[in-house]
């Protein structure tokens, strides 16, 4: 049964978020020279973890009829009838309650912050049935990542974090946009809101260019306020901002209006490779300079 709710919410793909709000909690230990808590540490995983399965559950409960009619999501467990919609719906409360306790754990402002966060990762299930900016409440939602993290170790918030929410904002919002072209005929046929669908595949293209061309910026002013003119002594920390800048570029290089046979290999492989490289490498970096 355990392995029924991992696939309904596809854990695997919380490597997306996860190691940008890693980096945000190891920036918040660096800001204030405390040593690492592991219990802070732990509570801030449950918190990522809980957040996202109640997204993501919640969007399969609310999407149920719209999956069971797209050939693309009949097998998604409930209408394939693996979870039944009731089973869906208790998880989602379970996974809400649990996020909101172990915020209480953390601190006051993110206990007392925890239903606004709650609002923005489950809202946006509804958003594509009247807006084709969705797109941008999914970022928003997994751009609390970061700040929410590093919120949790210090109280308090730096510029440096705030440009790594919005690099995640625009970088999951212009992936999401990618893998909305699968869609883009389906949802037109159902009424349903997205980029493609108000602007057309080449366009929604040439918007999450956009999108990512502003992640770049984002990461790369985040990592200058972060370490100012010493950033370029950081090798560790140039690599990461390397390798994640050109998977951006490579995921447009491998999909195109007239292609989407790709698609998933920039939406899963690239995207998760990149933020997983990115959050170990400058992990790591923190964690040495600290020890030095």
């Amino acid at each position: 049964m355990i392995k029924k709710y991992l696939s309904l919410v596809t854990f695997s793909h919380t490597i997306f978020a996860l190691p940008f709000a890693l980096v945000g909690f190891f920036i918040g230990v660096m800001h204030t020279s405390e040593d690492l808590s592991f219990r802070l540490l732990g509570l801030v995983v449950l918190c990522m973890v809980f957040a996202r399965s109640a997204a993501m559950a919640f969007n399969r409960y609310q999407d149920r009829d719209i999956d069971a009619s797209n050939e693309r999501t009949q097998t998604r467990e409930i209408p394939a009838g693996v979870i039944s919609p009731n089973q869906a719906l208790g998880f989602v409360v379970a996974c809400c309650v649990l996020f909101i306790c172990t915020t209480y754990f953390i601190n006051p402002l993110c206990f007392c912050l925890s239903p606004v966060a709650l609002f923005v990762v489950l809202g946006y299930t509804f958003t594509k049935r009247f807006t084709s900016l969705c797109h941008l409440v999914l970022g928003l939602g997994l751009a609390l990542g970061p700040v929410g993290a590093y919120m949790a170790v210090t109280g308090s918030i730096h510029p440096s974090v705030i440009c790594y929410g919005v690099a995640v904002f625009t970088w999951v919002a212009g992936f999401d946009i990618i893998y909305a072209l699968q869609d883009e005929s389906f949802d037109k046929s159902k009424g349903l809101h997205s980029i493609p669908v108000r602007f057309g595949s080449v366009n929604a293209l040439n918007l999450s260019i956009g999108l990512h061309a502003i992640t770049a910026l984002a990461l790369l002013a985040g990592s200058w306020l972060l370490y100012d003119s010493e950033l370029w002594s950081r090798p560790l920390h140039i690599i990461a901002l390397a390798v994640f800048i050109v998977s951006l570029g490579y995921q447009h290089r491998i999909v195109s209006a007239n292609d989407l046979s790709r698609v998933n290999r920039a939406f899963f492989t690239t995207n998760g490779s990149a933020s997983l490289v990115f959050g170990v490498l400058v992990i790591i970096d923190i964690v040495l300079s600290n020890m030095l």
